[in-house]
């Protein structure tokens, strides 16, 4: 009876294994029947295989464009829908002389907003001593970095033919130095002058020019993000729109890199509503300069601090070393947090669902600082989130595979306490008793880290060649955000200021956006 119970009881359990496989059968056949044919399946099925990182989730989707709110928030600021700048000449303004006094050679170095600074006070110069101005190199996207062979220098980042035709009818502009120039500049037989941004056109006509016709070349040096004053006097108004002229219509982007631009935008722009760009601002180069090192409460605090003792060293800031951050921020001089700034919005009435694009490079401190953003608006995205690595890597060209020769390596501890061992037990005669061994470090894997050359050094290390390729590759980045961030429909900046007080990033975009339409709607908030 035992054995007859026991087949029974297999036999039920056979029979429910059975029925729960064809109840789960048909429940997948009718999910995949309800997702195949519904609309609303249909839109969950396209939005789950998506490459992006993001799903917009819109609470208020039906917010009509004629309503009181969103005029407030997303329409044009109506005081300036009438004003329309531009940066024709005005006045008695000649072609460039076919005969010119000579070439003018030109080195840039910096970051984006630099270079593109940089460009526009070189132009204005070379107009001035009635020069012809070579194509700027750009000292940051060498082939010695690594970069693609395809893209040299200037047309790495902008779009070199575009630059000549624009400016025809100011200077006359060429590619190369002529052969022989080039060899003299090789042997470093040429006049070089390192200018900074402060310098007068007086400087030039009084210094520069005279040099300029006795060698028929001279050479600037340009490091400081421009090479010319920023204020011109009045009777050089023509040279200021000659500045506007090459900002806004004479630097445009490589088309690689304009083309990757346009298609996140229109990814931006694909759910049918408006976007929020904003640039934190956060480099370490800014915190550093204005003494913003206590906004963080780890090893960050101690690398700014080590980056604005280097610029004191060198001339830079003309300060203490220790600065109240708590009073620097009060004075407005250090970048909003971006969980200010997300509470800013709020409060001014945007939505948790508002789409923000976050611009302008790597925030300093790290990604953590974003989290309270996240956390207030649900479709936080920047361009890697609306784009895929083979898109990035095509912009960039075919790069070879580096090895670095001098590879960065950090000492190991245990070698290092192994040989200071060896050392004290191998040495020759010697007083009793012994001295005691050397001391084991507390704290070990604090010179461990990327950042132990900190604790160890006064200087920072030499970058290794993927980092000055990684370098190169920043500026192709803030060169698409750049683009973007000018067609946002709402642009907000946490700080307009660099690390040598110049404007940085944002402050070019906010330039920019006044230029193209000085009605957008673009938030300068009073720190």
């Amino acid at each position: 009876m035992k054995g007859e119970g026991k087949m029974v009881f297999k036999s039920k359990l056979k029979w429910v294994g059975l029925v729960g496989l064809v109840l789960s059968a048909f429940s997948l056949f009718t999910h995949f029947l309800l997702a195949r044919y519904t609309d609303e399946g249909i839109s969950n099925y396209k939005s789950s295989v998506t490459i992006f990182s993001w799903r917009p989730i819109f609470e208020n989707a039906d917010l009509s464009t004629t309503s009181p709110l969103y005029r407030r928030l997303w329409g044009p600021v109506r005081r300036l829908e009438s004003i329309h700048p531009h940066a024709n000449p005005r006045g008695n303004y000649a072609d460039p002389a076919r005969q010119t006094n000579g070439f003018l050679f030109v080195r840039i170095r910096g970051g984006f907003h630099e270079i593109r600074n940089s460009i526009c006070d070189v132009v204005v110069v070379s107009r001035l001593l009635n020069a012809t101005l070579v194509i700027p190199e750009l000292q940051s996207t060498t082939s010695s970095k690594g970069i693609s062979s395809e893209f040299k220098s200037f047309p790495y980042l902008y779009d070199e033919d575009q630059f000549m035709a624009a400016l025809i009818k100011d200077v006359k502009i060429v590619k190369t130095l002529p052969k022989e120039l080039k060899g003299a500049r090789r042997k470093k037989e040429i006049p070089s002058f390192k200018v900074h941004s402060s310098l007068s056109p007086y400087f030039y006509l009084r210094h520069v020019l005279p040099v300029l016709n006795r060698h028929s070349v001279v050479e600037l040096v340009v490091s400081d993000g421009g090479c010319l004053q920023a204020i011109l006097p009045t009777h050089l108004e023509e040279y200021q729109r000659l500045r506007c002229r090459v900002a806004f219509h004479a630097l445009r982007l490589r088309q690689e890199v304009q083309e990757l631009a346009t298609k996140i935008l229109n990814r931006l722009r694909a759910p049918g509503r408006p976007f929020i760009a904003y640039d934190p601002g956060m480099t370490r180069d800014a915190l550093a300069y204005y003494g913003c090192a206590e906004l963080f409460q780890d090893v960050h605090t101690e690398l700014i601090q080590h980056r604005r003792s280097w610029m004191i060293r060198r001339g830079i800031i003309k300060g203490n070393l220790s600065v109240d951050s708590a009073l620097q921020r009060l004075n407005g001089s250090c970048p909003l947090m971006p969980e200010e700034v997300g509470i800013l919005l709020r409060a001014y009435g945007y939505s948790w669902d508002t789409t923000i694009f976050v611009s302008g490079g790597e925030v300093f401190g790290g990604q953590k600082n974003l989290i309270p953003l996240h956390a207030m608006f649900e479709n936080v995205v920047d361009r890697t989130s609306l784009s895929t690595p083979w898109e990035l890597n095509k912009i960039y060209g075919r790069e070879s595979i580096l090895i670095d020769k001098h590879p960065r390596t950090l000492p190991s501890v245990k070698e290092e306490q192994k040989q200071k061992h060896d050392a004290w037990k191998t040495k020759g005669p010697r007083p009793r008793p012994l001295p005691p061994p050397p001391a084991r470090p507390k704290y070990p894997y604090n010179i461990e880290g990327w950042w132990g050359w900190v604790a160890e050094s006064d200087n920072e290390p030499e970058s290794t060649v993927m980092e000055l390729r990684t370098n190169a590759h920043k500026l192709l980045w803030e060169a698409i955000d750049y683009a973007i961030c000018v067609e946002a429909d709402v642009f907000i900046a946490g700080f307009d200021h660099d690390g040598k007080g110049h404007p940085n990033f944002a402050g070019l975009v906010m330039g920019h956006r006044l230029y193209q339409s000085a009605a957008s709607k673009t938030y300068r908030p009073d720190r």
